[in-house]
């Protein structure tokens, strides 16, 4: 049974040739896959790039005490952060400075635009019973007529009504109903403002008009329906104005524009369930309609919250059947309730993707503590950051220069081995970043080039340890071939230990750190993993087929395996007889 075994292990070491062919396929694939996705060069940092920085100035609401604190503050900043990675923007900085502003740095070539509408977005999400709902545009005052001539006023609010249709889903599906109710009655009934009846006239015995009784009007009641009526939506100071220092217990006049794209009006009565209760909002196509929504799921307590309000509204009559969802005080939409949902949500309108993802992402990570203003926003350019890369190339370059020039002097021809693993190293690193940027939005930045320059130490060190047990094994008066299979296993065991250690300082700090230090720790990660690789698929076996070539085997001068110039022992397994020895000849069989 032990020669087979021993014939498996002496195959498997005649073979390495495959190894190399798997390794040399790995990088073609890799490099074909860098050309065919269009990205030839791995993508830069703010610092290498350029890119845009925005200030952010953060402000208090009204009613708001002591609301621009340190905690508050590093509650925005990563919530800002999140927001912006979510959107695909790595290596996006995000930091505070001095007690109220927040600047955000967004490397040039990613998704700027979008980032720059979503970092400032508070994103305060709330549900809000719809009480009345009418065209954009500021109501005209209405005019006397006849009793029973009220039908145009009907139909201009039957058609702002009608013109809402977003939907709502849970367990079952809300459906949007049909508005017909008259607009006034649906602002006395939902605002509550007086159970009497209005002012009127009526006829006495004698055929003489007698005016009734009238109870005096709520002033706050009043004051809300003339800020309604004079709402004009299409006015962007107007919209901002309205939802100013408004608050979730409060009756609430807003904005917002339907499916068609026109813009609405609304009263809305105080919050029902707010943004917190959302546990994970999500981009979808509705399969029914083919269009882009923003699916919600709502917590436990949101669950609850939302079952009740919508429990009440599908007891109501157009349009109070209606729930808006109010984003940082816009109406994003406003579907109706047919039934009590539950769970979860939808929020459709005229979305596209990209917008329904904006939406999600926001919800996703949720609302800022505080308001922000955007104070200033600039361009960035590259020039501070393109010396400081020259110069840090140029480093490199000596380096790596040095460590070649030791290479050769000192292990002569084993340096093509070192030198063919460093640039297949070099290789696989620069494709691996370039393809990690397209795939994760991994970005190079100066530290990140500082922990590339690092490696090339590391790398360097794996083939010393090799070369080095090696050479142990032929100062004991071994040769080549079982010196090279001799000497793996304990250089192996060295190397992955130091590369055990690299990779876990590395990994420690991407974590402990944030900001420009994590590309370093990641790039540093990434070449001890490569280094690994390399010296297990490629360096190994080529020293497996170049110990089988003369000018390795019989210790050449230059090769750097020279014997003599290692101070090697006389062989200790095989003596030669002098001549004319009077031993006899040996038995094979005895030995």
């Amino acid at each position: 049974m032990a020669a087979p075994k021993k014939g498996r292990s002496h195959g498997a070491q005649s073979r390495p040739g495959r190894t190399l062919a798997f390794i040399l396929i790995a990088m073609v694939a890799l490099t074909g896959g860098m050309f065919l996705s269009g990205h030839t060069t791995p993508r830069l940092g703010i610092d290498l790039a350029g890119g845009t920085s925005i200030t952010l100035k953060a402000k208090s609401e009204p009613g708001q005490k002591n609301a621009v604190n340190q905690t508050n503050m590093n509650t925005a900043v990563s919530i800002i952060e999140r927001r912006v990675n979510g959107l695909g923007v790595t290596e996006s900085e995000v930091q505070t400075q001095g007690s109220d502003n927040i600047i955000v740095n967004i490397p040039k070539g990613t998704n700027e635009a979008q980032a720059r509408e979503q970092v400032g977005t508070t994103a305060q999400l709330y549900f809000r019973p719809v009480i009345t709902v009418a065209a954009g545009a500021p109501t005209p005052e209405p005019s006397a007529s006849p009793s029973g001539s009220g039908t145009d006023k009907d139909k201009a609010t039957d058609k702002a009504t009608d013109g809402s249709k977003d939907k709502a889903s849970g367990s079952p599906t809300a459906t949007p109903t049909p508005s017909a109710t008259p607009q006034g009655r649906a602002v006395t009934d939902g605002l509550k403002a007086d159970s009497s009846p209005s002012p009127s006239t009526s006829s006495s015995a004698s055929g003489k008009p007698t005016p009734s009784a009238s109870p005096t009007p709520d002033p706050a009641t009043a004051a809300l329906q003339k800020k309604f009526t004079d709402l004009n939506c299409t006015d962007k100071a107007a919209r901002s104005q309205v939802t100013s220092g408004v608050k979730p217990e409060d009756t609430a006049v807003a904005c917002g524009k339907n499916s068609s794209g026109q813009w609405e009006k609304y009263i809305l009565g105080p919050a029902e369930v707010n943004g917190k209760d959302v546990d994970k909002a999500q981009a979808t196509i509705n399969q029914q309609t083919g269009a882009w929504v923003v699916n919600m799921d709502f917590t436990g307590g949101g669950s609850k919250k939302f079952a009740k309000i919508t429990s009440k509204l599908s007891q109501q009559q157009p349009p109070m059947n209606q729930f808006a969802i109010v984003l940082d005080g816009d109406v994003v939409s406003a579907p109706s309730v047919s039934s009590t949902l539950s769970g979860s949500a939808e929020i459709s309108g005229s979305f596209d993707q990209q917008s329904a993802q904006d939406l999600a992402n926001v919800l996703s990570y949720g609302a800022l503590p505080l308001s922000f203003q955007e104070q200033s926003v600039t361009t960035v350019t590259a020039a501070l950051g393109g010396e400081q890369l020259h110069a840090g190339l140029i480093a490199g370059a000596i380096g790596l220069l040095l460590v070649v020039i030791y290479l050769v002097v000192y292990y002569r021809g084993l340096s093509l081995i070192a030198l063919a693993s460093l640039l297949v190293s070099a290789v696989l690193t620069y494709v691996i970043m370039t393809l990690l940027g397209p795939a994760i939005g991994f970005a190079l930045n100066l530290p990140a080039v500082c922990g590339a320059i690092v490696a090339i130490g590391i790398t360097a060190d794996s083939f010393i340890v090799f070369f080095e047990r090696i050479r142990d094994e032929i100062r004991e008066g071994r040769s080549l071939r079982p010196s090279v299979e001799r000497a793996w296993p304990r250089a192996r065991r060295t190397i992955l230990v130091s590369d055990f250690v690299s990779f876990l300082a590395a990994a420690v700090l991407f974590v402990v750190t944030v900001g420009k230090v994590q590309g370093f720790a990641f790039t540093l990660g990434l070449t001890t993993v490569l280094d690994v690789v390399v010296v297990f698929l490629f360096t190994k076996p080529l020293m497996t087929i170049l110990a089988r070539k003369k000018f390795f085997a019989n210790g050449h001068p230059w090769s750097g395996l020279d014997p003599k110039r290692l101070g090697a022992k006389p062989p200790l397994r095989r003596t030669r007889r002098a001549p004319g020895s009077s031993v006899g000849p040996v038995d094979t069989k005895e030995a």
